[in-house]
Parts: structure tokens; sequence; C-alpha cells
């Protein structure tokens, strides 16, 4: 997923990545304007108290440093030799230099005047105090415009994507069959304007798409149906001709069977292609009556297998859906069960909630299994299967609201389970 977060928390978290950066630069900026304003401050006050001191030395040689709370003077005459200072001042160069001496902070002054060395210190450790109240409070300030910035964002993003909510509200409650609302009326030529008129052009073509698509159904559906009904009224014909022997009228019934098998079908990929079509007439269809006809209509497929069947049902289970798709749905569960189990059992058990069709067949490897809802998959015979049953079962179900669970093992058997939304 390229974005994981929505775009609300996005835009706030710039807004407060933004307000983090600029407060954190103009924080450090006022941080080493002020620490240099304060070391500037000291330097020229050493310098001032280094000249006065001087001046005074000039005219009278035995004038003493100064030593106050905040300043002390030190001096080393080289040809003394009696002359002590602090040891931690007696590898000081000449220059300025930053000193802790404790828990104090100094800031020393060393300059070489004549036949000697001077030492001024000046207390910097109210001032380093001073700094670090300024940057508790700088941090401060950064938190609270970081926690502003984010609100900000928030506020913002609500007004820069009230456009872009409203256009995904209008789509989203769009009802399929209104093709005459132009999503683009109400929004002015902007990147927002733009995206509308993309969503109406796609729409025009999904429109004239669903038109050719229902089309086709339609004429599809009136052909098939009249050929059918061509190809079962000859049956029918033939049927009652004395003259046909036992093995013909096998023949015969199997294309009777076939034929009224492609009709349900056609009715139901119909349905299906209707949206809404088929979930409006729905009914209350008792599944245990369904079973039993399925079964009994599907029974020849069983043949001279050696193979043990049971069928448990309840028939006080009623489930609200048209009855003809809840045949589709079993009757694709039943036909496979039946093709692809050449011995052992099949047990078809219904109860107050669900339907399990267990088979003792060729099952299904794990890679089949994965994929065994997908559209014309069959299973491990070549010669068996409805290419679309399994994928069809599935949209079914998932239209009424329906869980449906297979598990098989290639060699032992099948197991699918329908959960009933009652």
């Amino acid at each position: 997923m390229r974005h994981r977060f929505n775009l609300r928390f996005r835009v706030a978290l710039a807004f407060a990545t933004l307000g983090a950066l600029v407060s954190l630069l103009m924080a450090s900026s006022q941080i080493l304007a002020t620490h240099d304003l304060g070391q500037r401050l000291i330097d020229e006050t050493l310098n001032a108290e280094l000249d006065d001191y001087f001046a005074r030395r000039q005219r009278n040689p035995r004038s003493l440093p100064p030593s106050t709370i905040t300043l002390h003077g030190y001096v080393q005459e080289k040809e003394s030799e009696n002359e002590t200072i602090p040891k931690y001042l007696s590898l000081l160069l000449p220059g300025r230099h930053n000193l802790e001496v404790g828990a104090l902070s100094y800031r020393v002054a060393v300059v070489d005047n004549k036949d000697a060395r001077f030492f001024f210190l000046f207390d910097t450790t109210l001032q380093q105090r001073r700094e670090e109240k300024i940057l508790f409070f700088i941090g401060a300030s950064i938190v609270i415009v970081v926690l502003i910035s984010a609100m900000g964002g928030v506020w913002l993003v609500e007004i820069i994507i009230a456009p872009v909510t409203e256009l995904a509200m209008r789509v989203r409650n769009r009802r399929p069959d209104v093709w005459t609302i132009q999503l683009d009326e109400d929004f002015s030529s902007d990147e927002v304007g733009e995206l509308a008129r993309a969503f109406n052009l796609h729409l025009a073509r999904i429109h004239a798409f669903m038109e050719r698509e229902q089309a086709f159904s339609s004429d599809l559906n009136h052909e098939l149906r009249t050929s059918l009904a061509v190809i079962l009224n000859a049956v029918e014909i033939l049927l009652e001709d004395a003259s046909i022997n036992e093995k013909q009228k096998r023949r015969l019934l199997r294309i009777d069977r076939a034929a009224r098998d492609m009709e349900e079908m056609g009715t139901t990929l119909l349905l299906m292609s209707r949206e809404q079509l088929a979930l409006s007439i729905a009914e209350n269809a008792c599944v245990a009556n369904v079973i039993d006809e399925v079964v009994e209509k599907h029974r020849f497929l069983l043949k001279d297998k050696p193979i043990q069947m049971t069928v448990l049902t309840d028939p006080t289970l009623m489930v609200s859906a048209d009855r003809g798709l809840l045949f589709i749905i079993i009757a694709n569960l039943v036909r496979n069960a039946f093709a692809y189990t050449e011995q052992g059992q099949i047990q078809i058990v219904q109860d107050h909630s669900s339907l399990s069709i267990i088979d003792s067949g060729c099952g299904m490897s794990p890679r089949q299994t994965e994929s065994y809802l997908q559209n014309h998959f069959r299973a491990a015979s070549p010669t068996k299967g409805w290419g679309i049953g399994l994928s069809l079962v599935k949209r079914i179900c998932d239209q009424y609201g329906w869980t449906i669970k297979m598990t098989s093992q290639e060699g032992r058997g099948t197991t699918i389970s329908i959960f009933f939304s009652v």
C-alpha cells in the first residue's frame, strides 16, 4: 500500500513537521544570537576593566586588580617568583577562554602587558542559568508551535479537501440507473473539477458498456431460449414415439436434461448480470425440498458406482432467496460431488443454519483449493466439471450474504459448506 495513512493525518504531519523545522531554525538562531551577544558583552566588560586597571596601574604600580562578586583579577609578574596564582590559571595562554571551576563558570581574559601577565575572570554562572531558562522556554514554544501547526493542518485540510469529499460522496451515492446527473456541474475548473469531468467520462463509458451488455444478454437470452424450446419440443415428440428402443430413449432423456440445465443456467446468469434483480424477487425457499429435488434430478450420475449416499435434512430451514438461485447453488455442489466420486460415500447434511456436502472423491491439491472459486475453474479431471459452477456459487452466496467454505485433500475427498444468514 503506497499511502498507509489518510490525507488528514499526512497534512497534519506535514504542518507539524514544517512548524517544528521553522521553530527549531528560529530557536537555534535566537539561542546562538543570545549566546553570542552575551559573550560579546562579557568580553567588552573584560576589555574595559583591563584598560581601566592598566591606567590605574600606570598611575600606581601597586594598584590591586579588581575583586568583586562577578569579576576577579590576578597579576603574574614575570620577574617575580613569589607571585602565586591559582593552578587552573597557570596553563592558560594569552587570549579568551571559557573555564569551569567546580560549579562555577568563568570567562577568562589573559593579557601580557609589559613585564606582567594579567588574568581577569568574569563569573558567567548566572548568564548560563539565564541561557538555560531561555532554552527551556524556547523548547516549550517549539512544542506549542508544533501542536498549533498540527491542529491548524487538521482544520485546513477539512477546508482543502471539502470539494474532494463532496465529489466522493456524490460518486458513492449515485444510483446505478441514474446517468443524467453531471458530477462537474457544481465544481470550478480546477483540479477537482477536472477530476469530476474525468469521472463523468468514465461513467459515460461504463453506461455505454452496460447498455451493450444488457442488449447482448437480452438478445442472447432470447435466441438461446428459442433454440432450447425447439430442442425440448423435439425431444418431447421423440419420447412419445413408441418405435424408439430403450437405448435411444436414454439418450433422448440425456439431451432433455442437458437442455433444461442449460435453460436454468441461462436464467441464472441473466439474473446475476443484473445487480439488484435477483435480490428483489427473493422468497422464502425450503432448503430441504430443494436438496431432495436436486438429488433426484442428478441421481443418474451415480449410475452403478459403489457409493453409499446419506441425506440428512431439516425441513424447518427457510431462507429468503430466489428458489431458482438456491437450486443452482445446491445443484452445482451436488453435481460435482456425484461426478468426481467414483467410490466410497457422499454425505449431504443440512441443519438449522448450514448445508455441508462431503464426498470421498478425487479431491484437490492445495493450489487448486486456493483458486477453486475463480471463473472457469475445473478440478483434477479434464473430462468433468462445470467451468463457471463454483465461481457462480460464490457470486450468488456473496449476493445473499452467505458464507461458503471448502476443505479438500487430494485423493481423499472434498467438503463444501454453506452457512446461511438466517
